[in-house]
């Protein structure tokens, strides 16, 4: 007998625990499904982290699983619609915002740390002001840090109270292979759970929130299901690392300082995302295919290190006919792993600059230690096309009028740094897609691009199918 659920939630991110969190919320009654490629929480496990190198774990115990990538991330929240995604695209920005407080308060309800960073407002108009004299642009946002460590016990906390006290269940170590679709609505999904045979599961609605980690196989089933999307940016660059002296007149008050430029020769849009204050470069694989780096930091002081490390993105947006925006970044990403024999690149800044490569003896004599170990000394210039090494390097330098020290012959480049986004995928203002009671949400759908707008985005398909049931 085939099982049947009210809701199939596929990928247990923040969009899909959310959308379980406002269903119980909203109808105690209904039965939902969390499906995920990846373990519980509390089996999720990186041997990296004490072995030191990636041992390409099946799936990754970083980017998959229960809470997707967010149970080891930073858990920075950005408590503003002007960061983290598209939202305002689909409601208006007071709306927005009423979401995002909501959604606060549960992550405060399951243990989130009261301070909120960048609520000094004289202190971040200073820094505006000081910012547009170099034409750098600086997005106010007012940011909740959970720190690595505090995010996977709130996160750990959502499992426990979903599958104890309401009628959501988990289903893990399964892939969805196929969303069924009969006269234009949808009626479950066909999932392969490991070790076994593929099997049909019946559900009334489906939401497709599958994480960056998903995009790829969520475009293949928008186009196998004829709903249209459009191509959306890719970012790709690199994660700097400094220490934490250069950055520290910044995060102390902003803790994320969200800064823009557009690079002087080809006026491409450069972003800094994801700061960690004292916190540590990382390496993540997708698909057990391609190695990229990120970055988090520790809540606990006594885990805090001597480097602040950010992201360095150019945005680009492709039109057509080229049509493969994913394609394209883990080619990227390839090209990095191909050159280091797997593994995530380093690159001394003055290397660059002196066209040369950073080999271990000139790694050595770096007074910026670099936190990721692994990292394999190389020339970025064989990976980043002209364009973006260019813009990235453009930007450095005026960034150094608001820091100085970060254009430096010892800043640390690692590359390659990728943000996978599906197409966007077109969807109502409930975000449900052309497909009859099927949604699409978070980052994978490629209208997040964080926490606090996934979990959002879960509230808001959350509340609509509620009222339909």
């Amino acid at each position: 007998m085939k099982k049947k659920y009210d809701v199939v939630v596929i990928g247990a991110g923040p969009a899909g625990i959310f959308t379980a969190i406002e269903l119980a919320e909203k109808n105690p009654r209904i039965k939902t499904l969390l499906i995920d490629k990846g373990r519980t929480i509390e089996k999720r496990v990186c041997p990296a982290r004490e072995k030191g190198h990636c041992i390409n774990c099946s799936p990754c115990g970083i980017t998959s699983g229960w809470s997707g990538a967010g149970a080891f991330s930073d858990g920075k929240l950005s408590l503003s619609p002007q960061v983290g995604g598209r939202l305002t695209d689909y409601i208006s920005f007071e709306e927005a915002q009423e979401g995002i407080n909501y959604a606060d308060k549960i992550y405060l309800k399951f243990g989130a740390q009261q301070a909120v960073y960048g609520l000094d407002e004289k202190r971040v108009d200073d820094i505006v002001y000081e910012a547009s004299k170099y034409s750098i642009q600086l997005i106010p946002c007012p940011v909740r840090h959970l720190g690595t460590e505090r995010a996977f016990h709130v996160l750990k906390g959502m499992y426990h109270y979903l599958i104890n006290e309401t009628k959501t269940e988990f289903l893990e170590l399964t892939k969805v292979e196929e969303i069924l679709v009969d006269d234009n609505r949808v009626r479950g999904v066909l999932v392969r759970s490991q070790g076994k045979e593929p099997y049909e599961i019946e559900a009334d609605f489906v939401v497709a929130a599958p994480g960056r980690g998903g995009a790829e196989w969520l475009s293949q089933q928008t186009r196998s299901l004829n709903i249209k999307t459009e191509n959306n940016e890719v970012d790709i660059g690199v994660r700097v690392e400094v220490p934490n002296s250069i950055m520290d007149h910044l995060t102390r008050d902003l803790y994320e300082a969200k800064l823009v430029y557009y690079s002087d020769t080809f006026d491409n849009r450069v972003r800094s995302f994801c700061v960690n204050p004292g916190g540590v470069v990382s390496e993540e694989h997708y698909d057990g295919q391609i190695a990229v780096v990120n970055g988090h930091s520790y809540a606990d002081e006594r885990l805090k290190t001597n480097n602040t490390n950010f992201a360095l993105l150019v945005s680009t947006r492709f039109t057509e006919p080229f049509n493969e925006p994913i394609e394209y970044g883990k080619y990227i990403a390839r090209l990095a792993n191909m050159l280091t024999g797997g593994g995530v690149m380093v690159q001394r800044l003055g290397d660059v600059l002196k066209g040369r490569r950073t080999d271990y003896d000139r790694l050595k004599k770096s007074t910026t230690i670099p936190t990721l170990k692994s990292a394999v000394p190389g020339d970025l210039s064989y990976v980043l096309p002209a364009r973006y090494l260019t813009s990235i390097i453009e930007t450095l330098k005026a960034f150094d009028n608001i820091a100085p020290g970060i254009y430096a012959r010892n800043t640390l480049l690692y590359g390659a740094e990728v943000k996978f986004y599906s197409s966007k995928v077109r969807v109502s203002n409930s975000f449900e897609t052309d497909v009859k009671h099927l949604y699409a949400i978070g980052d994978g759908a490629g209208i997040t691009r964080g926490l606090m707008q996934a979990s959002v985005t879960g509230v808001i398909v959350a509340r609509d199918i509620a009222s339909r049931i």
